[in-house]
């Protein structure tokens, strides 16, 4: 009995061995088989740390270690070590392939819209002054707007001009709208969206004419000045200054991305979005979303992102447009339609300059 049970307790200790190496190795478990390292905007942090994207990587044999970063401040970093990079735009995407030993080119599964939001009372003065347009929500008989355009040729001679809030007709009993008006962007110099929110603006303050050279720049550069350095401090993501909006502190003005409301409103735990405007700006650039692979898992997992029908579905769930699959957005947002614009109707799409001239711009523009 003694040497029965022996063989036995040997027979399955090596089993479980066994199934460990085919646990390691992506067999029947589903533990994941490849570890890979990325650096990402934080903007897709929360995409990265659902426990549902965990798992349907897990299912392709991956497991995700991601850190954060500006988008604009990744090709400052040393990426030795790490399988990708995921800026938020094409531009540094471009950039860090030139300066980092990529494994083919870049690719984009995913993209969103650059938006203002605003709070309602802040929006309904802008329209009746001209800077925006505003759609009344639905059942409300026209009376809230959650909706709009924000119109950039008039918001931005309204900023040239240093418009203060007071000076607008309808702020009479608004004692929270004060001081000068001005939307609330990240640090261009480091932050996707700021440096986009620079591209879009200085298009239109140039007459609809992308800057391609440094006297264009220049040209532009006291309009840019003013939109940064009005802020003061800026933040080098837009998650903090989405957050305190939703909380009802900060200013009333605040661009972010499309993705980061389209979330919120998605959520399973959805927060109260309260007097919640979404303004779509009439010139805007999207944020195409591109990852850079540094290795062969890297860009295995770029892969994955942009075929896979299951991460494409979670990519939704957190706000993001995955490209070429309009109706999938559609259709995950079709409840949701009073504060996002599926088609994003009438909303131009600002060319980007090149990286080394958005860079001299986000400079000029901190000072």
């Amino acid at each position: 009995m003694g040497i029965v049970l022996a063989v036995l307790l040997i027979a399955g200790v090596a089993a479980a061995v066994a199934l460990g190496r085919d646990s390691r190795a992506g067999g029947g478990s589903g533990t994941a088989a490849k570890t890979v390292r990325g650096v990402i905007g934080s903007e897709k942090a929360e995409f990265f740390a659902d426990p549902d994207t965990v798992k349907a990587l897990a299912a392709k044999g991956f497991t995700v270690r991601t850190e954060t970063s500006g988008s604009w401040a990744m090709d400052r970093l040393p990426l030795k070590g790490y399988d990708f990079a995921f800026p938020g735009s094409k531009a540094p995407a471009d950039e860090l392939s030139r300066s980092a030993e990529a494994r083919g080119g870049p690719l984009r599964p995913f993209y969103s819209p650059l938006v203002v939001v605003a709070h309602r009372n802040a929006a309904e003065v802008l329209a009746a002054n001209g800077l925006a347009r505003l759609r009344a929500a639905n059942g409300s008989g026209g009376k809230w707007a959650t909706q709009g355009t924000l119109l950039m040729g008039p918001y931005l001679a309204a900023a040239e001009d240093d418009r203060t809030w007071q000076q607008l007709k309808g702020t009479s009993g608004h004692a929270e709208l004060s001081g000068t008006v001005f939307i609330t962007s990240t640090d261009p110099v480091t932050s996707n969206s700021g440096a986009l929110y620079l591209a879009a603006a200085s298009y239109v303050a140039d007459g609809g004419r992308v800057a391609t050279d440094a006297r264009a720049v220049k040209r532009t550069a006291p309009l840019m000045r003013k939109l940064v350095q009005v802020q003061g401090a800026q933040q080098t993501s837009s998650d903090a200054p989405f957050r305190d909006f939703i909380s009802g502190v900060g200013n009333p003005l605040v661009l972010v991305y499309e993705s980061q409301v389209a979330s919120l409103l998605m959520s399973s735990q959805r927060q109260e979005v309260g007097d919640l405007v979404v303004l779509y700006p009439d010139t805007t650039v999207s944020s195409d979303h591109t990852l850079v692979p540094l290795t062969d898992h890297g860009r295995e997992l770029g892969e994955l992102l942009s075929t896979d029908p299951v991460l494409r579905k979670l990519a939704v769930r957190h706000g993001f447009r995955p490209q070429g699959a309009a109706a999938e957005f559609t259709a995950a947002t079709a409840g949701h339609t009073a504060y996002i614009d599926q088609r994003l109707t009438g909303v131009r799409q600002a060319p980007v300059p090149t990286a080394e001239l958005l860079r001299s711009m986000a400079r000029q523009a901190r000072g």
